[in-house]
């Protein structure tokens, strides 16, 4: 638990930051499912607003509990918390439910919830936990850490979720290279997989390769694979320096732009609020990111430091490509928008995220 000297090291700006970055999301979600409304008398879009403001709240109920309990006990439930992970991950291959040809998500009653999001935060632990334990690199270390991140992404990529899986990769060479493995080591790994890219180009479906040649050539296919891409790359150019104001979005209103409440989100700021406003959502998440890069300077436990490492790479991979993919700078892989796009498991795997970095800032200094 902790005490008045640790509540002293609140980080005000990091929650209020996700705060703010959660009410933007609320605007556009309500906007990116607002042309249901002339259908449904705003019943549509209203259930969306009370989901994912429903989420929000247990997800605040559980960073609370998160923050309380410190965090070198939520590093000793890492291996459990993994082998329950990798259970889950294993059912969703048996027994998952089916979504837009993709079989990610488990279903329990009327609450469906998708494991690989949570695997990346719980990926993060485990590594955390078991390289702070030790000191000195060699290849054995190494191996173990490629064998934790190794078997969870292959059962993600079968799902097949090609963009969790991918978010996994940043998260490891980030926390290697923070615990001191050689940068030219990582390089050579990282060789290796560029070495495979035949193997692995073999292994994707087909609806996954389309997407990459269409990122070449996007109007290869411009009413099928390319058409989401193209959509995105009007409404964000379309938006200009201020947007065509709240709700005002062409592209999104009338429904050109398909998963624009989820992954294609951030169309719908640059479309409505112009460059001002999707810098401003950048410049949110790189204070975001900031806070927590302060919080790992000054944490002086290995753990806790890699933990911290571990969630930037995770926050950061998933900002870069998301807002990449919907400029059609990087192939669309099926990352979420942190604490905006529409999705319970996300936004519980964010805020836990979030919740671990108030927690080790809070205990930076109590040993």
């Amino acid at each position: 638990m902790f005490n008045l000297k640790t509540w002293k090291n609140f980080d005000f700006i990091l929650f209020l930051t996700t705060v703010f970055i959660f009410a933007i999301g609320l605007a556009f979600l309500y906007s990116s499912t607002y042309h249901f409304s002339y259908k449904h008398n705003g019943i549509l879009t209203q259930s969306f607003l009370i989901r994912q403001i429903t989420w929000f709240a247990l997800a605040l109920l559980i960073g609370l509990i998160i923050v309380k309990v410190d965090y070198q006990k939520w590093l000793e439930l890492a291996y459990p918390l993994y082998g329950l992970n990798f259970i889950l991950l294993l059912l969703v291959l048996l027994s998952g439910v089916a979504k837009l040809g993709a079989q990610r998500w488990i279903s329990l009653g009327n609450i469906g919830f998708q494991p690989s999001e949570f695997s990346k935060l719980i990926i993060v632990l485990t590594l955390a936990r078991y390289l702070g334990q030790r000191e000195g690199v060699c290849g054995k270390e190494l191996a173990v850490c490629f064998l934790i991140v190794g078997l969870p992404f292959l059962l993600i990529v079968k799902q097949p979720d090609l963009g969790t899986a991918l978010a996994l990769i940043p998260i490891l060479f980030a926390i290697l290279y923070v615990w001191g493995a050689r940068l030219r080591t990582l390089i050579l790994i990282f060789a290796a997989f560029g070495l495979s890219s035949p193997f692995l180009w073999q292994a994707l479906k087909d609806y996954q390769k389309r997407r990459i040649l269409v990122f070449i050539n996007p109007d290869a296919d411009p009413l099928g694979a390319g058409y989401t891409v193209i959509q995105s790359k009007i409404a964000i150019g379309s938006g200009g320096l201020f947007g065509k104001g709240w709700l005002a979005g062409t592209q999104n209103q009338l429904n050109f732009l398909p998963e624009r409440h989820t992954d294609f989100i951030f169309s719908v700021v640059g479309e409505e609020w112009g460059f001002a406003g999707a810098m401003l959502l950048l410049i949110l998440y790189f204070v975001l990111i900031w806070r927590a890069y302060s919080c790992a300077q000054q944490t002086q436990d290995s753990s806790g430091r890699l933990l911290v490492c571990g969630i930037i790479a995770m926050l950061s991979f998933q900002v870069v490509v998301n807002v990449s993919m919907t400029m059609g700078l990087m192939p669309a892989v099926g990352l979420p928008l942190p604490l905006i796009s529409y999705g319970g498991s996300s936004l519980f795997t964010t805020m836990a995220s979030i919740a671990l970095l108030l927690n080790i800032g809070m205990r930076r200094t109590v040993f």
